[in-house]
């Protein structure tokens, strides 16, 4: 089928392929700069920024580790970021994803237009009070997450208030990677699938104008994208796959991991955040049931529902730390994130040859 670029607010997206954003430093500089060269949507994370170029931009460390959120979302770090994405992709849209259940939520999100996004996507919580922080930059496409008809109703309300509506709205399913909008149950659960919520989300919509929706979670190729786009929907998100690339700023440790994960390695887990998470089953999950994982400390205080380390105490291990890890290419410790196809990623290719496998299809050679 044709498909027709993604449009999302004063923003053209050539190609409706938004490359979905991943903490910590798996999507910064060089994996957004690369998609969005391309003519898709690269997204840089705004999650664990302290940790770039080995801290070099944040201000205080305690235990070799960004000290509270301040450093750990370090604004200056998230400003270089987003200069040497520019070098890779010059003025192509680029977005950051900054998600909603960060402590100082407000302000990475205007750091985040202060260094140049071009658009903002708010997963992990109801991003209710968005656009109180993106006024003084109007031009800032917003884009929430959601995960049924009913979030998207209640944002919309709520952001009358700013007389603003989202720029896009992003519906995730439960086969993404990372954390999950729904329960253990839910996410096993046929109604909650993203073939059966997206549908509803599309109706409530058209309340409220002219919206584009963007599906997201478990999306692998081409047909996959198209079965979307004949669904309704203008444009959809992916992730995982981009992990598979050159370009991509994990470690290649982080890499190795997934290349050599079986299905059933990818398993959903208990997050500090309070919702489920999935992963790869690694050594740091048999370490936490056996009680001999490393001690939670909070020191870089990164997520509101962890509560200063207690929710952190209460799954055994600290998120912050974990995610560092995996970006250090620590396997022993690391907290591997994947969707539920990463187990299909079998080698790296260039962020290029993957885009025109997504438009063209798998056999396509370039």
């Amino acid at each position: 089928m044709e498909r027709k670029a993604l449009k999302i607010g004063k923003y053209t997206i050539a190609k409706p392929i938004i490359q979905g954003g991943m903490g910590v430093g798996v999507s910064w500089d060089k994996l957004a700069g690369s998609v969005s060269k391309e003519g898709a949507l690269g997204v840089v994370s705004s999650v664990g920024t302290g940790y770039y170029e080995d801290k070099k931009f944040s201000h205080k460390n305690v235990n070799d580790k960004p000290f509270s959120e301040e450093n750990f979302y370090c604004e200056d770090s998230l400003i270089e970021i987003f200069k040497n994405t520019r070098k890779i992709c010059g003025d192509a849209p680029v977005a950051c994803n900054v998600l909603y259940a960060s402590n100082d939520y407000g302000r990475i999100v205007t750091d985040a237009c202060r260094a140049g996004a071009d658009m903002i996507i708010t997963g992990a919580g109801l991003p209710t009070n968005m656009p109180e922080f993106t006024k003084d930059y109007p031009d800032v496409a917003l884009i929430p997450i959601v995960s049924s008809a009913r979030a998207l109703k209640l944002i919309c309300k709520k952001w009358k208030r700013y007389n603003r509506l989202p720029d896009a709205i992003i519906v995730e399913g439960p086969l993404s990677g990372g954390h999950q909008g729904f329960s253990y149950e839910q996410c096993a659960e046929e109604e909650f699938q993203l073939e059966n919520i997206i549908a509803p989300v599309i109706e409530e919509a058209k309340n409220w104008g002219n919206i584009p929706i963007i599906a997201a979670g478990g999306i692998w190729d081409k047909d996959d994208i198209d079965k979307f786009l004949e669904m309704g929907c203008a444009g959809v998100q992916m992730a995982t796959r981009f992990i598979g690339t050159h370009e991509c700023d994990a470690h290649q440790n982080f890499k190795d991991v997934l290349l050599g994960a079986d299905k059933e390695d990818i398993k959903l887990f208990k997050s500090p955040v309070g919702l489920p998470a999935r992963g790869v089953k690694t050594n740091l999950q048999t370490i936490i049931e056996n009680n001999t994982a490393p001690k939670v400390a909070c020191i870089s205080n990164c997520v509101a529902p962890c509560k200063s380390g207690i929710e952190a105490k209460e799954v055994g291990y600290c998120i912050a730390d974990r995610l560092s890890d995996a970006y250090m290419g620590i396997k022993e410790t690391g907290l591997f994130f994947t969707g539920s196809n990463g187990y299909r990623l079998k080698k790296l290719i260039s962020v290029k040859e993957l885009i025109d496998k997504l438009t063209y299809g798998e056999d396509y050679n370039n």
